[in-house]
């Protein structure tokens, strides 16, 4: 049985060679940074050094863990991690359920490409970038915004100087450059539902807005549902890439942006202490996995067919 699927296995790779060369990259990636690295959570639980390696490194038990929960910052930045993805889910699911409800009713396929490829296109641009161009824009000297505030007789406010913007700036920015990609999912699942329900509803006299709500909003919870949880558990790892690039090193913004990977990056480029920054990575991860275990509990006794497991 063994020899007859080692034979099905190597001869579907010469029947298909391209399409294991297209997986070959993101598998080899998988292995090495996915299942190898695994060994290196021990060094959570030492006194890590690079000359002594993992293996002969002493064992100092929870010591490394002190490093973030008795810093001042540990319950700001954990509350600060939490209440921005908080708000990129879910601003982040109901626009992208929004456009796709809107772009799913354009007929005119040339103007649905152009859209739809407008949208899709500042996913592909890197933070770097985009922090250009949103200093293009909040710039106190130079700034479009202060400009045009300026142009109405307006006193525009210092935005690099004042915290309290930056939530609201934050998911502004990260729904102009993602939602015009998620919403590609939600629209794949509406095009996947039966045409047939929606003209039983136009026998039935339902309009458009009441085909959106009966059809096909209860329809796309399965997926909305798969979706939130799987960005639950990503809830307790701040965006390094975008807030790092937006916000930097500016101490005045910290107050409502300095999340856990901006708060350990920048501890460890102090320290150069890896063994810290490992003993965070474990506990966002048992923290990420408890929450998505948890709601998808939730999510199986409310709705089934929305569950991940």
């Amino acid at each position: 049985m063994k020899n007859k699927k080692r034979y099905t296995f190597f001869t579907d790779i010469k029947r298909n060679p391209f399409s294991y060369l297209l997986v070959l990259p993101a598998a080899a990636y998988t292995l090495i940074f996915g299942y190898l690295t695994l060994p290196y959570m021990l060094m959570a639980f030492q006194n890590y050094h690079f000359t002594t390696g993992l293996f002969h490194s002493p064992f100092v038990g929870i010591k490394n863990f002190e490093f973030f929960f008795r810093s001042n910052r540990a319950s700001l930045v954990t509350f600060n991690t939490i209440y921005l993805n908080f708000l990129f889910i879910v601003t982040g699911t109901i626009a992208a359920v929004i456009l796709a409800l809107m772009l799913n009713e354009i007929r005119q396929k040339k103007f649905l490409k152009t859209t739809q490829s407008m949208m899709i296109f500042p996913n592909f641009l890197s933070w770097i970038i985009v922090s250009y161009i949103v200093f293009a824009f909040l710039s106190t000297e130079y700034g479009w915004l202060y400009s045009i505030i300026r142009f109405f007789g307006g006193k525009p406010v210092s935005m690099y100087s004042s915290a309290s913007f930056w939530p609201g700036i934050l998911v502004v920015i990260r729904l102009w450059k993602s939602v015009g990609i998620n919403s590609v999912i939600y629209m794949a699942a509406i095009t996947g539902i039966d045409e047939g329900l929606y003209e039983a509803a136009r026998i039935d006299g339902a309009g458009k807005l009441q085909e959106i709500r009966y059809i096909t909003l209860p329809l796309l919870v399965p997926t909305v549902c798969i979706l939130t949880l799987l960005a639950i558990g990503k809830i307790f790892y701040g965006d390094f890439q975008m807030i790092y690039s937006l916000v930097k090193d500016n101490g005045i913004l910290m107050a409502t942006t300095d999340v856990i990977d901006t708060f350990v990056f920048r501890a460890l480029r102090q320290t150069g202490d890896p063994a810290g920054a490992m003993a965070v990575g474990i506990y966002q991860a048992l923290v990420g996995f408890i929450l998505v275990y948890g709601s998808n509990r939730i999510v199986k006794k409310m709705f089934p067919g929305g569950a991940i497991f």
